[in-house]
């Protein structure tokens, strides 16, 4: 695995003429044979072989390690080693020392030849150990970066672990490159791993959390530490001592503030404010992490109100990486579950543990819910970006429970609870004037009463006083009536039933008249069909049918052998 050098700004000085840097910055490639310099102007190390030492017009910067010249001469070249290192070629002295002269490089097909001193195992003497190298990179790097020297350093957080030993590890990448933090084909992004001990991480950590700051991924912070060379893997990294808390609160407000601008322009700052609110919001999906204080403090509000409260709980974390697409989740899953008010809670703690409702992907998801949100996070003096674009703002979740028992309280106060206390009041004197009104009402019906009685009872003694008088004189009358009546009824009735004999006897000999057996005697007859059918006309026979005639002395059967039909004629 390579690991390359991250890039710093040298407070060396820089010099007029083009330099190669020295091993300020080192990297080495586990199986590689390749040495990685930085080559920045200002990193220019006097402990690299040059050419001419003595030609040189500038002198030397002060306060540098300084390498005596008078070494043993490498080879016919005149170069001279800096340590214990081996010759190096052409293309790796020209990288390593541009002053010196190019080196002819041998033809195609040419076998080289090998040096005197080469062993006879095929090693040479003069060649370093792992070891030795490293001892040598971190001769290197003492020189330019001791112990004692902090730097400060700026670059993106790719990664970031808080190892369960307490130590933290993240890996930065440089926020200025072009690759944007990516790698690119064709070269890599510089990196650097910081470790921070946990006697550091600790104290550090505090600092953060009390100042609301929880470092993540893509976050540019400005890191101070020592250099530290790792031999076990060859790679250079910075041990965390301090971090610029200034500069990142300065980025984490702009970046709320730009959200916060995104938002609006989108018309999402004040869309879910705007959204009614229901009346009796008995409906509430809750969304948080069960177990915890707020969560509690939430239920039980609504719990000690005694009103029927129906709660669609969305389990979630509400602090991690894991959080922000959790809770945007649970969020529009409420909201098309169509409940009456959406409650958002989360118990106190740092201002680093709320980190999560600063991002876009929880506020978006609050701004465009169809059903007004309601937050309670954390404590009186913390306000998110959540808390802004959400339809009602408490500043802890019992406030935010408090807040919904309040609105149900005041519709059935509004509703039942205060005609019901009117009616309370009221109801015992209209009972009261009820009472007494029937009370009157009683003594005035017993009194029209007796009164009615008295009268009806007079008028019927007056009446029975005149029935006992007037009595026999109508019986009297009412006898010489019938009588009379009587008299007359015998002759009437004897008169009327001769009348109406006579008239019995009239109708008798008119039907005697009409009677059909007297018209056989009298010669006539009647012809029928078969059936009994009278036939009237000579059109309802035909020919060969059966016919019967009656007389007044019996019947004959027939068969109509032809009929002549007689023809009117017309004038």
């Amino acid at each position: 695995m390579l690991v390359r050098s991250y890039r710093t700004v040298s407070p060396l000085p820089v010099r007029a003429e083009p330099a190669i840097g020295g091993l300020l910055s080192v990297a080495l490639s586990c199986g590689s044979p390749r040495l990685a310099v930085s080559q920045h102007p200002a990193l220019r190390s006097p402990d690299l072989p040059r050419h001419d030492p003595a030609a040189r017009s500038v002198p030397r910067p002060p306060g540098r390690l300084t390498v005596p010249t008078s070494l043993p001469p490498f080879g016919p070249d005149g170069a001279h080693r800096v340590g214990n290192v081996a010759r190096v070629s052409g293309r790796a002295r020209q990288l390593f020392d541009p002053e010196s002269p190019p080196l002819t490089e041998p033809a195609l097909g040419d076998v080289p030849t090998a040096p005197a001193d080469q062993t006879p195992t095929g090693g040479r003497p003069d060649a370093l150990s792992i070891g030795g190298l490293y001892d040598e990179v971190e001769a290197a790097l003492q020189g330019a970066f001791p112990r004692t020297r902090m730097l400060w350093v700026r670059g993106e957080i790719r990664s970031i672990s808080d190892h369960r030993s307490g130590h933290l590890y993240m890996e930065l990448v440089d926020p200025d490159h072009d690759g944007g933090g990516r790698p690119a084909r064709g070269r890599g992004v510089p990196t650097l791993n910081v470790k921070c001990w946990r006697t550091s991480w600790a104290p550090l950590r505090h600092a953060l959390a009390k100042e609301g700051i929880a470092l993540a991924e893509g976050m540019v912070v400005d890191l101070r530490g020592t250099i530290d060379l790792y031999r076990t893997k060859g790679e250079v990294s910075l041990i965390l001592a301090e971090v610029d808390v200034t500069a990142l609160i300065g980025r984490l407000a702009a970046q709320r503030a730009q959200l916060l601008r995104k938002l609006k322009a989108d018309g999402l700052l004040r869309r879910n404010a705007s959204l009614p609110v229901p009346e009796v919001p008995l409906h509430v999906g809750l969304v948080g992490s069960p177990g915890t204080e707020g969560y509690r403090d939430f239920l039980g509000q609504l719990t000690a109100s005694g009103f029927a409260f129906r709660v669609s709980v969305v389990k979630v974390r509400v602090q991690g990486p894991d959080a922000p697409a959790a809770v945007g989740r649970a969020v529009r899953m409420l909201s098309r579950d169509r409940c009456d008010v959406i409650a958002l809670v989360r118990g106190g703690g740092a201002r680093a543990d709320l980190a999560a409702f600063d991002t876009e992907l929880v506020a978006r998801a609050v701004a465009e819910s169809a059903v007004p949100v309601w937050t309670g996070i954390g404590h009186t003096g913390d306000e998110t970006v959540t808390d802004i674009v959400a339809n009602r703002r408490c500043i802890t979740p019992t406030e935010c429970g408090q807040a919904i028992v309040h609105a149900v309280r005041h519709w059935w106060a509004l509703h039942v609870g205060g005609p019901a206390a009117l009616l309370a009041r009221r109801v015992p004197s209209y009972l009261a004037d009820a009472d007494e009104r029937d009370r009157r009402a009683r003594r005035a019906v017993v009194t029209a009463s007796r009164h009615q009685l008295a009268v009806h009872r007079e008028r019927i003694r007056a009446r029975a006083s005149t029935l006992a008088r007037s009595t026999p004189a109508r019986l009297d009358a009412a006898e010489s009536w019938v009588r009379t009546h009587a008299a007359r009824l015998g002759p009437l009735s004897v008169g009327h039933l001769g009348r109406q004999e006579e008239r019995t006897l009239s109708w008798r000999r008119l039907l005697a008249a009409y009677d059909v057996d007297r018209q056989l005697e009298r010669g006539y007859s009647l012809t029928m069909t078969a059936d009994g059918g009278l036939v009237r006309s000579a059109a309802q026979v035909e020919a060969e049918q059966q016919i019967v005639t009656r007389f007044a002395d019996g019947t004959v059967r027939s068969t109509v052998e032809g009929f002549d039909m007689r023809h009117e004629e017309e004038d």
